[in-house]
């Protein structure tokens, strides 16, 4: 609390009511470095989304469902806990005058109109992010390289991807793009870097026009070899960029209105006519190349024998051994650490038993570190960055539950798992249609989960990435190439949770786009109940054990083999 109280005099002495601050950093990335993550530094809460609202007599944190639990329990009583989007700033202040203040460099406009729409409030940009007042930051340099894709695993020239967006501008009569996303410039340049724990993203901002390229980045990460592979691009300090932007006169600049920040955005507005959007490169992304579709299936398979090795593991020393939460999730780190195309987890992995299975997104620590016992339900969600593919893949495992309720939901959790796999793509299909589908099994049975049944997935880039996810308000029509997760669950509050994931992408066979696998590991047979599974249900399932039987056998010893063989043995 005393953060909090120092914020509200410095608040005061600033001439506002209130101060916002988000989750992310000034690259709008999903995961933010200790040194930036300020709103973690408030409120103690780690969720990968949220921000807080400080005012003077209440503080408020928003969430979405994934991390409302979580949360609580993090943030005690210090915050009010609001869920979004259900609850945003606009639901508390109503229509109460109020002078709320805001980094002008972390905030877009698109949410802060989304934000306070329908108030009374005044927004205060202020340049001097208020948080850095009341905390000491480590400024130590560690420079790390940008690196170069080969065309052999990115697919595409970067010439090619060029060509498409400057004719997408000629197209749309801009004669400029500025492109703030890291994950964007990284697939235009084919670039990667290694400025996030789990996204391999260059932290850069970049200008194309017609004739010229310019990255904005911190030169020291700029190799002589870098500069070869990239003649054709002009690198600049990013401490410019802002004077560079300020240059700019009678353009029609196209800025992506989800990582364009409110500072650059009204930089570039004074003298020029703004084409707001989201940008072109996010579709062009999500569609993976043939090139891009091999290589994530061959990651797939390497990932795939590692959680596998490492589940026939765990069934094999629970009982004889202490395995905790933290234990697991180191074991299984160094299964895929064995991989010499491992580079790095994709996410925070969720190693959670029992009761910890309920929170969504739980990370274990020392503090609240359990035990695996008989009995219980383990769930894991993680997933590896390799040289060529992102993977993310979710297990429940049984520790011997013989509980015949628990059996009942896995087993509709599974249907729902089954029917997004299964789904018959059209022409006009949307995220949105495909969830629906997948929460009818759980439905029936008066079940439901509060996250959206699956997310978009990058090539060697971020393991959420979009525009396509399978989610309620999702309209991005399923194209070939997509990487989604399928990723149904259930979960009772301080008992425990279930969820099955897998990757999938988007086939073209024949004129007709079908769901194919790409998570090769088996399911959890001993949860399964078939007397609640169709025929076809049944026979997707022994299909899917099949294929994971032939496709990994190979990588195994000859007693994994034989635990292989029952793990995928027709139900």
């Amino acid at each position: 609390m005393e953060k909090i109280n120092k914020l509200k005099k410095i608040i005061k002495q600033n001439g506002i009511d209130g101060y916002l601050i988000p989750k992310n950093d000034e690259y709008f990335g999903e995961y933010v470095s200790d040194n930036k993550d300020n709103l973690r530094f408030l409120t103690n809460f780690s969720g990968s989304f949220g921000y807080a609202l400080i005012m003077k007599d209440k503080n408020f944190l928003f969430v979405d469902g994934r991390y409302t639990l979580q949360a609580k329990i993090q943030c005690k009583k210090n915050f009010k806990i609001l869920t979004i989007p259900h609850q945003r700033p606009f639901s508390v202040l109503k229509k109460k005058k109020l002078k709320i203040g805001f980094d002008p460099k972390i905030h877009t406009d698109l949410s802060l109109k989304n934000f306070f729409k329908d108030t009374k409030c005044k927004l205060i940009p202020i340049r001097h992010n208020l948080i850095n007042k009341i905390r000491v930051k480590n400024n130590k340099y560690e420079n790390k390289k940008f690196f170069i894709l080969s065309d052999n695993i990115a697919g595409f020239s970067v010439k090619n991807k060029v060509r498409k967006l400057r004719n997408y501008l000629k197209q749309n009569s801009a004669d400029v793009q500025f492109i703030t996303a890291s994950e964007n410039v990284a697939w235009l340049l084919n670039l990667r870097g290694k400025d996030c724990n789990f996204s391999p993203l260059p932290h850069s901002h970049l200008i194309l026009d017609q004739k010229n390229i310019f990255l904005f980045c911190d030169l020291r990460k700029i190799s002589k070899n870098l500069k070869k592979n990239l003649n054709n691009v002009s690198f600049i300090d990013i401490k410019l960029l802002h004077n560079f932007l300020s240059r700019f006169r009678q353009k029609k600049i196209l800025i992506d209105i989800s990582t364009c920040s409110y500072l650059f955005k009204y930089t570039l507005k004074r003298e020029n006519s703004l084409i707001e959007q989201i940008d072109p490169i996010y579709l062009l992304k999500s569609r993976k190349n043939a090139v891009e579709i091999r290589n994530s299936k061959i990651a797939h398979i390497y990932d795939g024998v590692a959680l596998t090795k490492f589940i026939f593991w765990l069934k094999e020393n629970y009982k004889k051994n202490q395995i905790s939460e933290l234990s697991a999730q180191d074991k299984l780190f160094r299964f895929r650490k064995k991989n010499k195309f491992f580079k790095n987890l994709s996410f925070p992995t969720i190693s959670s038993v029992g009761s910890n299975g309920a929170i969504i997104h739980y990370k274990a620590s020392p503090k609240t570190n359990k035990i695996l016992n008989e009995g219980n339900l383990y769930l894991v969600d993680s997933g590896g960055q390799y040289e060529f593919g992102t993977t993310d893949v979710t297990r429940t495992l049984s520790l011997n539950n013989k509980n015949e309720k628990i059996k009942k939901i896995y087993t509709h959790v599974l249907k729902s798992h089954i029917a997004v796999a299964s789904y018959k793509i059209s022409s006009k299909t949307c995220g949105a249609d495909i969830d629906l589908e997948a929460r009818k099994p759980l439905k029936k049975i008066n079940l439901d989960y509060p996250h959206g049944t699956g997310h978009g997935v990058g090539y060697f880039l971020n393991v959420h990435e979009g525009p396509q996810a399978i989610s309620k308000g999702n309209k991005t029509k399923i194209s070939a190439g997509m990487i989604l997760s399928n990723e149904p669950g259930f979960y009772k509050n301080g008992n425990f949770g279930i969820r099955i994931e897998n990757l999938i992408f988007v086939e073209k066979n024949k004129g007709k786009k079908i769901f194919r696998n790409l998570t090769m590991a088996p399911l959890e047979r001993s949860l399964i109940n078939k007397n609640f599974l169709t025929l076809k249900e049944k026979e997707w399932i022994n299909n899917y054990h099949n294929k994971v039987y032939f496709t990994l056998r190979k990588f195994m010893n000859k007693k994994e083999t034989e635990s292989l063989k029952s793990y995928c043995s027709n139900i």
